[in-house]
């Protein structure tokens, strides 16, 4: 078996435009290939990236029940990453329940929290399964159900031409590959992840790999979000995360002409130098932001513990409370009282106890069908 030449950045040709009926679309090269580059600063970058990424992971060792927490960071990424797509919900509303929001509220929820469905799904299959292009189609499908998506053959790669920006294939941003070559650039993109015949860093795969699948734009729909996903995927799967811990989104949406220009800039100007460069800040900002994160979620805790022991007889039932509240940081009576088994006054006597001793908000105002935040760690994840 032949490979091909290892390609250096600074020679890359991103593709052609190829002229159909009344349109042109890009053709983007393969990539499964050996890669080189001749810039220095990319080495350093490389370096500080792999060193970030890794002291996040060792957080995720020494943070009890840190899969309570892993929760709250994949609520923001479906939040933040569908906010790139131009869902309204903030992240109060993601962490609520539907009846809890407006009705108007409720599709743009549902997209939310079917991204967190969708990651929760995907991280469990790769326990069993490597990443590969099937478990991006059930992934798709997983976040395109019962939404505004849902007439965009959800889990398909598509078989027919869609753009980015425009109203139409004349007035279109981006044009990605026809859809006779979608599967082909699909294969040789998963074939890319797992090609062992070629040295190529992992952190350099996933930003080339990026960049590609969402200039190949294999769905119909939905691209954008399983485009970020797909990097997270691919770092619990090449095993340089432990946890799924690290999301790209809230640096792209505050980045984000930064990140569309520096995707366009491949394509239009062959600038794959910028594009890595981009991609490696970004982990490295991230990944710092997640320790810090992690350290405070480590003290709030200490704090929680310390001030529950002197709870007395509710202090079981207020470790409980919690325990559900780091997962999902809101909460009514009536859940509270289920969850704990206990009648709807002794849960309301907790939950105003938790908000006296502010650690709860009740936000509503209402009397009845009062909503509970924990505020304080929300912030964590907001700020």
């Amino acid at each position: 078996m032949t490979h091909p030449e290892p390609i250096k950045f600074e020679a890359f040709s991103a593709g052609q435009w190829v002229q159909q009926y009344q349109y042109k679309s890009f053709a983007p090269t393969p990539i499964n290939r050996e890669w080189l580059w001749q810039d220095p600063i990319i080495n350093t970058l490389l370096e500080k990236a792999s060193r970030a990424l890794a002291e996040l992971d060792a957080f995720t060792l020494i943070v009890p029940d840190v899969d309570l927490f892993i929760q709250m960071h994949i609520t923001k990424e479906a939040n933040t990453s569908s906010r790139i797509e131009g869902t309204q919900t903030q992240m109060d509303e993601a962490v609520m329940e539907a009846a809890q929001l407006a009705p108007e509220k409720r599709d743009d929820w549902t997209e939310v929290r079917n991204y967190v469905q969708a990651i929760n799904d995907a991280i469990a299959e790769l326990e069993t399964l490597p990443l590969s292009n099937r478990l991006l189609k059930h992934t798709h499908e997983i976040l395109m159900q019962g939404v505004r998506g849902e007439h965009k053959t959800p889990g398909e790669f598509r078989i027919s031409q869609n753009w980015i920006g425009g109203s139409g294939l004349n007035d279109a941003a981006f044009v990605p590959p026809h859809q006779d070559l979608v599967l082909d650039l699909m294969s040789d993109l998963e074939q890319f992840w797992h090609n062992e015949n070629i040295n190529v860093p992992q952190l350099i795969r996933i930003a080339l790999s990026h960049y590609q699948f969402e200039t190949i734009h294999p769905f119909l729909d939905g691209n954008g979000r399983i485009g970020r996903l797909l990097i997270t995927l691919y770092l619990v799967d090449k095993g340089l995360l432990r946890k799924p811990s690290l999301y790209l989104s809230d640096f792209f949406e505050r980045n984000r002409n930064s990140y569309y220009d520096a995707l366009t800039r491949v394509r239009e100007s062959n600038d794959l130098i910028h594009w890595v460069k981009f991609f490696l800040s970004a982990v490295i900002e991230t990944a710092s932001k997640g320790q810090q994160t992690f350290q405070a979620i480590l003290a709030l805790r200490q704090e929680m513990d310390a001030l529950i022991f002197g709870y007395g007889q509710r202090a079981d039932n207020a470790r409980i409370l919690l325990k559900r509240l780091y997962s999902r940081p809101s909460i009514s009576a009536n859940d509270t009282a289920a969850l704990l088994g206990v009648s709807h006054q002794a849960a309301s006597a907790l939950l105003k106890k938790l908000t006296e001793d502010q650690v709860l908000d009740e936000v509503t105002g209402y009397q009845r069908n009062r909503v509970f935040f924990f505020r304080r760690y929300l912030a964590l994840f907001t700020d």
